[in-house]
């Protein structure tokens, strides 16, 4: 069969990560850099569509890769309509949704955006996107909050959360959708997943809401106390927004949102950075039990995954409270890139089926 090229786009605030994928190895993986004087020109993140979508063509210009080759341009899905796992064409439905996103603004708004620009002028290609952050497959009784004016919302990391499950599952020569797995991404925002049988029935809502704290959002807060300080007068709505999202977690603690000087601190021997990194893994711990009740139990495996997964002293934090429950399997970083290279080869091998964004 004729070789297959894909391009995966995965665009981050500071960041735009770029690879093509020869048939299932990588050829080409570029990680490039935004710093905020780059960004500072742009009111709003779709206005850096066409910033970031030439930056992409000339490193892949300057690495001699010819686009015309390309099969699929795979691009990161953003804050869109909840919707099923899956891959999706790109349509005109989508970009309307990924432009005036119902959910606000995300950096991975732009993934459809500069995928379905670039397909235009190639022969051969269609643009996709995979399992975006708004994948929903909750039981109906996930999305009770406690009022009936708030409703839980699923919003998580489902693009490593469903490679890596899925990974584990062929590892072992089992089938995702036979499993209960509890899966832990742990990054930049932390989500604790609880897969029954090839759906993620809940999860904590970790990009501006609840579960544990992290390197920059606050996770969920004593509730009382935050809507006084949202009637206190001394804080704007934007203001307990970045409080939230942004300013909370590692960052209000400690000052930095890099779980590695983190760990430099406490090694260093800074008793103040070992409280709150330890109490963080805590909180984390705690949600890994709350996914093991909505499984009843009956759970095949935890999988710890994400950057901070590299580090073994929080992964031991972890693992000393939730070992009894099931066997724990460490998978660090995130293959995101590979992820959305490898369904698109996939699809344009037909072995997936492509579904419809309404």
């Amino acid at each position: 069969m004729k070789d297959i090229k894909v391009l995966a786009i995965n665009p981050g605030s500071t960041s735009t990560k770029v690879a093509v994928y020869l048939n299932t190895e990588p050829a080409f993986l570029k990680n490039i850099k935004h710093t905020s004087e780059e960004l500072a020109p742009f009111a709003k993140i779709t206005d850096q569509f066409q910033f970031r979508n030439e930056i992409i063509l000339q490193q892949l210009y300057d690495a001699d890769i010819f686009i015309e080759d390309l099969q699929a341009v795979v691009g990161r899905g953003g804050l869109l309509k909840p919707i099923p796992s899956g891959i999706y064409e790109v349509n005109d439905a989508m970009i309307a949704d990924l432009k005036n996103s119902p959910l606000g603004e995300h950096a991975s708004n732009l993934g459809g955006l500069i995928a379905r620009n670039m397909v235009r002028s190639l022969p051969n290609a269609k643009a996709y996107i995979v399992d975006p952050i708004v994948v929903d497959e909750f039981d109906a009784i996930a999305r009770i909050s406690g009022h009936p004016l708030f409703k839980r919302a699923s919003i998580f990391h489902a693009l490593n959360q469903k490679a890596i499950a899925r990974e584990h599952a062929k590892s072992i020569r089992r089938k995702y959708e036979d499993m209960n797995l509890i899966v832990v991404h742990l990054g930049g925002g932390i989500t604790v997943g609880a897969h029954h049988k090839g759906r993620v029935i809940d999860v904590n809502q970790g990009l501006d809401g609840e579960g544990p704290f992290s390197p920059e959002r606050a996770g969920t807060l004593p509730i009382g106390d935050l809507v006084r300080l949202c009637f206190s007068g001394k804080y704007s709505q934007s203001e307990v927004l970045k409080m939230l999202k942004g300013d909370g977690g590692l960052v209000a603690y400690l000052g930095t949102n890099s779980a590695y000087d983190v760990e430099k601190m406490v090694n260093e021997g800074n008793t103040q950075a070992e409280l709150i990194y330890h109490a963080m893994a805590y909180q984390v711990a705690k949600y890994v039990g709350e996914m093991y009740t909505v499984l009843k139990g009956e759970v095949d495996a935890i999988l710890i995954t994400g950057g901070i997964a590299y580090d073994k002293g929080f992964v031991n934090w972890i693992q000393e409270r939730v070992y009894k429950l099931a066997p724990i399997h460490i998978y660090p970083g995130e293959d995101e890139m590979k992820a959305l290279a490898i369904n698109g080869f996939m699809v344009v091998r037909g072995e997936l089926e492509v579904q419809v964004y309404q």
